[in-house]
């Protein structure tokens, strides 16, 4: 079938598998173009393998490391006649392209808050690699079934406390407006806390420790974005941010935990880019708009890939980590420069629909969006007949 992009809201319903394929290839171009990282992962599982920072953390392993990458996630096949999620061509891809330079890559399809995936995972981590030095957690999901309770949360995009009015952007219509956010009650921040905080990491790591296949200095780490002035009543102050503190609460149970084989944990700080996640919340697409402007002006823009193998050389697996005093690592660093924020802060003020395009970069932040779902890419031929049902080669399907 001819697959075209169809856009409802802040999500396309469809993906182009040669396009996810040649936006994955790019991004090992770019690991490939910096070399090895020095004493990096050797043994890594990937929690939320598929897209985003995720996708670009197994990328940095695999490619950056030569390490042996197993990879989970929840995506949805394609068939004749309907394409897969972008998540899934991304994680095909991946593995075609790891499987041709000799590296193990193996993946597991289905809930990654379930005991049985867990489970599952450590079979596969015992029967194949013994055990992993690095475990990287960077799931994104609007809702969490408990393994223990089955009761089910659901995640909220809110402000705590107050009425918040943000100004945001129309992506679809291309227009500036404002949204008023009601303040979240109690019961959704307890939710958004059990599904976007620190408890189903700790639960994973509990399992790998109790099954001993976390290796003597095994590192763990889990994705997180504090953010700037202009986005942290919605994020930061709001029920998201509630569940990245407790984020920062739980890693050092983990922390300490890990000690005790020669490990660490870490909340990495990642710096705010164009994902399915972040394109949900309505102060970030003219947010990331005027940042890509401002940082492209100043010679700093990064994006996912840049960020993360970032993560690897210059924290992770550096014996100088750049950390703040909470303990975090920092790749965020670049976003937050006072020049920068100075800069996005004295533009927000001034963006109209009459201007959009010239005092924000809007035309790269839909550049990034369609790049997620394998749209707008070099070389690829979007009227070309391609088959939508792509097979992913180790996987295995829970």
């Amino acid at each position: 079938m001819i697959i075209k992009p169809r856009i409802r809201g802040f999500i396309c319903v469809t993906a182009h598998p040669a396009g996810c394929k040649a936006n994955v290839k790019n991004q090992i171009d770019y690991v490939t173009r910096q070399g090895t990282v020095a004493n990096g992962p050797k043994k890594v599982l990937v929690i939320g393998a598929s897209t985003g920072y995720g996708l670009a953390a197994r990328i940095s392993a695999a490619f950056g490391s030569d390490a042996a990458t197993l990879g989970v996630f929840f995506e949805r096949p394609g068939e004749e006649s309907k394409p897969a999620t972008a998540g899934w061509y991304n994680s095909a891809a991946f593995e075609e392209f790891a499987e041709a330079k000799g590296l193990y890559a193996k993946s597991i399809n289905g809930d990654a808050y379930s005991d049985e995936v867990k489970q599952k995972t450590i079979e596969l981590i015992k029967q194949d690699l013994g055990q992993v030095d690095l475990v990287v957690y960077s799931l994104a999901s609007p809702r969490r079934t408990h393994p223990k309770t089955g009761e089910v949360f659901n995640s909220t995009l809110k402000p705590i406390g107050k009425e918040v009015t943000v100004r945001g952007l129309n992506t679809d219509k291309e227009t500036v407006n404002e949204t008023t956010l009601l303040p979240a009650s109690q019961e959704e921040i307890d939710g958004t806390v059990a599904v976007m905080g620190g408890e189903d990491w700790q639960m994973w790591i509990d399992a790998l420790d109790a099954a001993g296949v976390l290796a003597e200095g095994a590192k763990t780490t889990a994705f997180t974005y504090l953010g700037a002035k202009s986005t942290q009543d919605i994020y930061w102050n709001g029920s998201i941010g509630e569940a990245k503190k407790d984020l920062d609460k739980r890693v050092l149970s983990i922390r300490d935990q890990l000690a005790a084989k020669g490990g660490d944990a870490r909340v990495s700080v990642l710096k705010a880019v164009v994902t399915q996640a972040s394109s949900a919340i309505p102060v970030m697409p003219l947010y990331l708009a005027l940042l890509f402007r401002v940082m492209k002006e100043k010679g700093t823009h990064e994006g996912c890939i840049e960020q993360v193998y970032g993560l690897f050389k210059d924290s992770l697996f550096n014996a100088s980590p750049i950390v703040d005093d909470e303990g975090r690592l920092r790749a965020d660093y670049k976003e937050l420069a006072p020049e920068v924020q100075d800069a996005v802060d004295k533009l927000w003020p001034t963006v109209t629909d009459e201007n959009l395009n010239d005092i924000t970069d809007f035309v790269s932040y839909k550049r990034e969006f369609m790049h997620l779902f394998g749209f707008g890419l070099d070389g690829v031929d979007y009227d070309a007949d391609v088959n939508p049902d792509v097979k992913i080669k180790n996987l295995v399907q829970m």
